[in-house]
This record gives C-alpha cells, sequence and structure tokens, in this order.
C-alpha cells in the first residue's frame, strides 16, 4: 500500500511543480501560450506511448471523447489565466469547488450540505472585500471556478468517454481534441510569442510534469488503491499545492487564505470520507 500512496502524492507533486514552471513561463508565452505548448506536447507524448492510430473508433465515442477533450482543454486555459493573476494554491483550492460541487450534487446525505456551506466560507474568504484580501485579483477568483466547472465536466464526460474505451487511448484522444480547443486561443491571444522557439523546451518540461508524470503515477495508483483512499489523498492537493508556490514562485499566503484553503480541504476530505 505504501508504494501506490508515495506515487500518488509524488504525482501530485508533479502536476503542482509543473504548474509553478508553467507560471514561470508565462511572461515569455503567455497563459494561452503555456497552455496551448503544454497540451500540444502532452498529446505527443501520449499519442507515442499508446499509439491510437491502431485502433477503430465508433461515432458515439468519438462525440464523447471530444465533448470531454473541450472540458480539458477549457479547464486547463481558465486554470492557466486564474494563475496568471493569483497564487497557485488558492488558484487550486478554488478549482476544488468545481468536483467537490459535483460530489455534493451526486450524493443525497444531509451532511453534503454541511461540506457545500464549509466550501463556500472557503471562497467567501479569499474575495477581496477587505484590507487582507485587496491583492487578491477578482478575475483571477472568476477564471479559478470557471476552471473548477469545467472540471466537473471533465470527470462527467471523462467517464462516459472511457467507458467503452482503454483508459489510455480516451485519455489520448482526449488530450488531442483539448489542444485543438485550445489551439486558436493560443494563436490569437500569444501567436507571435509562440514563434520563440526557446520556449519550445520549457513547455515540453511542463508537459512532462504536468501530465505524462502524473498521468502515469495516478494510473498506477488508481490500480493499487481504494477509491476512497485516492479521493483522501487528492484532498490534500491545495495544501500541496500553496507549498509548492512558496518554494517554487515565493507566493506568501495570509492567515485567512491559508483558512480559506482550509476550508475547501476540510469539504473534500469530509465529502470522501462520507461517501458510499
Amino acid at each position: 500500500m505504501l508504494a501506490p500512496i508515495t506515487a500518488l502524492v509524488l504525482a501530485i507533486i508533479s502536476i503542482q511543480t509543473g504548474a509553478s514552471f508553467a507560471k514561470n513561463l508565462f511572461p515569455i508565452a503567455g497563459a494561452a501560450g503555456t497552455t496551448t505548448l503544454r497540451l500540444f506536447f502532452a498529446s505527443l507524448i501520449l499519442w507515442a506511448i499508446w499509439r491510437p492510430w491502431r485502433f477503430t473508433f465508433k461515432r458515439s465515442d468519438l462525440k464523447n471523447l471530444c465533448i470531454y477533450g473541450m472540458a480539458l482543454g477549457s479547464m486547463n486555459l481558465a486554470f492557466y489565466f486564474s494563475l496568471q493573476r493569483i497564487p497557485l494554491g488558492l488558484a487550486v483550492s478554488l478549482e476544488f469547488i468545481g468536483p467537490l460541487t459535483l460530489a455534493i450534487l451526486t450524493s443525497r446525505k444531509k451532511i453534503d450540505f454541511f461540506w457545500a456551506t464549509l466550501a463556500g466560507l472557503g471562497i467567501f474568504m479569499v474575495m477581496p472585500k477587505t484590507e487582507l484580501t485587496h491583492a487578491i485579483n477578482p478575475v483571477g477568483i472568476l477564471f479559478a471556478l470557471i476552471a473548477g466547472m469545467f472540471w466537473a465536466f471533465y470527470i462527467l464526460f471523462g467517464q462516459k468517454a472511457g467507458k467503452d474505451l482503454h483508459s489510455g487511448i480516451a485519455a489520448t484522444m482526449g488530450m488531442t481534441f483539448a489542444a485543438l480547443v485550445v489551439l486558436p486561443f493560443g494563436l490569437m491571444i500569444d501567436g507571435p510569442k509562440l514563434l520563440n522557439v526557446s520556449i519550445l523546451p520549457m513547455g515540453l518540461f511542463v508537459a512532462i510534469l504536468s501530465s505524462a508524470i502524473p498521468y502515469s503515477l495516478e494510473m498506477y495508483s488508481l490500480k493499487k488503491i481504494p477509491t476512497k483512499t485516492f479521493g483522501i489523498l487528492m484532498s490534500l492537493e491545495p495544501a500541496i499545492a500553496s507549498l509548492v508556490g512558496l518554494i517554487c514562485l515565493g507566493e506568501q499566503l495570509t492567515v485567512i487564505q491559508w483558512f480559506a484553503i482550509f476550508c475547501v480541504m476540510a469539504a473534500s476530505l469530509g465529502s470522501t470520507l462520507m461517501r458510499d
């Protein structure tokens, strides 16, 4: 049990470290450009690993994969727009509201209203309404919540897309559609920046840290540990993101912001523990 748990924690660290490197790439490639590079290289890596050209897809499969990819691409783009404006830990915490809301809405337990209230308190605490939170960009908060919404769609349609397909093939095609969805935004917003070939190695590095490595580790963990354990460990992600933001980006958070992150983590953890 220790090996898969360690693998999942490493996957979370890898994803958030990749996000910190992506944020450092924003001044050179832009948020939309960085998203484009990440998804483009990630899809190439997955194509090389899973070789989806060997498979025949039904029309219904392609429809579900397309919607899944649109949700994935939109989630990544909105998250990077958020990350461009607010600290990593807060962006991840607010993004968590999406899947948490989905879990609560699909549950019939009254206790989940408490978890929803606790998560709502977390959002309220980071709103720029006092001198303690004036530095938090409201547009960044909005983009993080939009990313969370698309994360919920990603979960819903990801389950449909992967129902009749190998998970690796579904992920590859989903990532490909995601890259195609984001490409126009990357070209329109940061097109000239993408012509700078010096950013390509960093883009590849972000794709490996944010997609290739964590995807492989998560797949290994999912096969070895119970779903509830997986969810509990994923609840640690906002805290890990905050620590990575502090260490790699020097992002200092106030006591109120740390408390907001704790509220979201507690809501996610409680919802997971109470799940059947």
